[in-house]
């Protein structure tokens, strides 16, 4: 069985009125490869006449973003034509490739209503020869994920890309990343496969696990070996897992604010690409937006 190597804690780091926190990178850990970031926005309740959340036109190139809306809903918009309203229980996978520029905001009916609201966002790395390749983006909603019985019944394994119990994810990468989220009621044990040499992506979202005699809280990502081909989770509360692998870039990494390259050079071209217009015109967006 894999073991844990280490526990990293989400640190605290609010943007305006939006409870954040990160465990990637961290102090100590700078990625889990090819996982890049994590952002853990939430859990939190919008009053109605709120201004939702604050993330306009931004651009990316070099990686993806795959952002799993846990309670509340998101509006997606980029200037590769892409554009919905993803609800609770949905994702949406966008690759930046060469790159794009996106807003994801709260969508009208949220602002005007209010409500819990739950969000995070992992960058998934891309490897050099996938650096520039085509933007692209997927939505889709809960019922669009198969939702696996694991654990005896005790336990639901969500399923958004690779292979899993005979099915398959609605999501393809374009890197054989596997994905899921992982419910687990309090007393449920379960094995989880993941084949030898592949990094594995386990962050715990709520509740308390256990996994090879280490007590793992909330808001912490868990280190693992990766000398085996499963470890063993067991949750002392309810919980919410995610659960991803992938096999590592290997590769030399320079990120700098919203670009994610392998050389400081690849780095300069992407902000003199993006102050070219080369990604697209933002300016649609906020028209789109407004």
């Amino acid at each position: 069985m894999r073991s844990v190597t280490a526990v990293h804690p989400a640190h605290r780091d609010d943007i305006a009125d939006l409870v954040t926190r990160r465990p990637l990178p961290g102090p100590g850990l700078e990625q889990v490869d090819p996982f890049l970031f994590l952002n853990h926005h939430g859990p939190q309740t919008y009053a109605p006449g709120n201004h939702g959340l604050p993330f306009g036109p931004h651009p990316h190139r070099g990686f993806e973003t795959v952002t799993f809306i846990l309670s509340g809903s998101l509006s997606h918009l980029d200037t590769g034509g892409h554009e919905s309203i993803i609800e609770a229980g949905g994702v949406q996978w966008m690759t930046a490739g060469s790159g794009l520029v996106h807003a994801e905001l709260s969508p009208g009916a949220f602002k005007r209503n209010g409500g819990p609201m739950e969000i995070l966002q992992l960058w998934v790395n891309l490897p050099p020869a996938l650096k520039m390749t085509e933007p692209r983006y997927t939505g889709v909603q809960k019922a669009d994920i198969p939702a696996l019985s694991i654990a005896a019944g005790n336990g639901t394994l969500n399923l958004i890309s690779g292979e899993f119990g005979g099915e398959t994810g609605p999501i393809q990468s374009l890197t054989d990343v596997f994905m899921s989220t992982v419910e687990l009621k309090a007393g449920a044990k379960t094995a989880l496969q993941v084949a030898k040499g592949r990094n594995v992506f386990l962050y715990v979202v709520s509740g308390r696990v256990d996994i090879s005699g280490t007590q793992i809280d909330k808001w912490n990502l868990v280190e693992l070996s990766n000398d085996d081909d499963s470890f063993v989770v067991g949750a002392a509360d309810d919980a919410l897992l995610l659960f991803g692998h992938a096999v590592p870039t290997d590769a030399p990494l320079v990120a700098h604010g919203p670009f994610v390259m392998n050389t400081v050079e690849e780095i300069r071209q992407a902000y003199a690409d993006y102050h070219d217009g080369k990604f697209g015109d933002p300016t649609k967006l906020v028209q789109t937006m407004a």
